[in-house]
């Protein structure tokens, strides 16, 4: 059977991970304070963003997946299409003469959640236009993601952002859409989240953000409440369906979300779908059984990993399983026991791929009684 053409564009950095001496820590302090000289291992130096870790893993995991983001013609792009050519998914990068190469400094120190050192670089100046038209020919879903950390995508009210979700969908290309967790003190952190969700999500499929992400930008007060209940802790895991990510599904839901994934960390990934007449409306020739798939809702619990090293990417590999699985005809139930199955192999290595497995591996490890939390 031949295989659903995807384009997965947006966000790509390079990540560069300094690796830490093993340890448990609970406090960032007692590793990072100023004066202080804290020796670490080698760097883990890999793509990073959206483009990368979504659109990687989908090709891994089997689909037909063209790369587009745009990166600078400079030392961290070199390192970037050198990294890109080993899967040979190097061919729809847009590269700029003008523009630097975004990277990210990952601070992961085990025990403690990531810290992002971030340049967005030529992320800024993605339009809505860049992606030629002959490349959206026979594309049967196009993946969006980070558009927080994309300048030209929440400016202006998202007005590119909605301009590029509105051109796939007039092309009949199904559409997904993923976020970015967002500085409050910057200029992404100032725009009105709420109301760009509004604009762009009745052109968005298959939504995928983390529930901080989406809390923050349409429930500010909910989010700050959730910060002190933490206590500096992990926001996730002091979550209540019922009470706190109910109401944002449901708010998701009343401004256009079809399928909906909120990736809730190690406790798992909550899901909730339209029903049937909205789901035909999805377009883009997929094998979705929209009887199917209609009025559904639940929360995915995550597999116990075999070990914990890094979360970066666990979300986005998880995004790649989902959409994979549901590209190949898997049915809801079984392309989220997927989803949650590729998150618990990612956080087992420093990057989003190293430890991703495919899908008989998983399959097989799930047959043999694979523990959830």
């Amino acid at each position: 059977m031949m295989k659903k053409k995807v384009i997965a564009a947006g966000h790509i950095c390079l990540d560069i991970t300094p690796v830490f001496p093993d340890m448990e820590t609970e406090h960032l302090g007692d590793v990072l304070s100023p004066g202080k000289l804290v020796e670490t291992k080698e760097a883990d130096v890999h793509t990073g963003g959206s483009v990368a870790n979504t659109g990687l893993a989908m090709k891994i995991l089997g689909a037909d997946v063209m790369l587009m983001g745009q990166i600078g013609k400079d030392a961290f792009g070199d390192m970037v299409l050198n990294i890109l050519k080993k899967y040979d998914a190097e061919h729809g990068m847009l590269i700029s003469d003008k523009l630097s190469t975004s990277y990210s400094v990952v601070i992961a120190v085990p025990g403690i959640d990531r810290i992002f050192l971030h340049n967005p670089g030529a992320n800024n100046a993605f339009q809505a236009d860049d992606i030629p038209e002959d490349r959206l020919e026979d594309v049967s879903l196009f993946h969006f993601g980070y558009p927080p950390l994309m300048k030209s995508m929440y400016e202006n009210d998202g007005t590119q952002l909605v301009k590029l979700m509105k051109r796939m969908k007039a092309a009949g290309i199904a559409t997904s859409m993923d976020m970015a967790a967002v500085d409050a003190a910057s200029e992404a952190g100032r725009a009105d989240w709420e109301k760009i969700l509004s604009k762009v999500l009745p052109f968005v499929d298959f939504f995928v953000p983390s529930v901080e992400e989406l809390c923050f930008m349409l429930d500010r007060n909910r989010f700050q409440e959730w910060q002190l209940r933490a206590n500096g802790g992990d926001i996730t895991e002091f979550l209540d369906v019922d009470k706190d990510i109910r109401p944002l599904a449901e708010r998701c839901m009343e401004l256009g979300a079809k399928v909906l994934l909120i990736k809730c960390g190690a406790p798992g990934i909550y899901y909730r779908t339209a029903d049937e007449k909205v789901l035909r409306g999805i377009g883009g020739n997929l094998r979705l059984d929209p009887e199917q798939w209609a009025g559904m809702e639940g929360f995915e619990r995550s597999y116990v990993p075999e070990k914990i090293v890094s979360g970066t990417g666990a979300g986005d590999t998880s995004i790649a399983a989902f959409l994979t699985a549901m590209l190949e005809g898997c049915p809801l139930e079984e392309s989220m026991h997927l989803a949650a199955a590729a998150g618990a192999s990612c956080v087992a290595s420093y990057d989003a791929l190293s430890g991703l497995k495919s899908f008989d591996e998983l399959r097989e490890k799930m047959k043999r009684g694979w523990q959830k939390r």
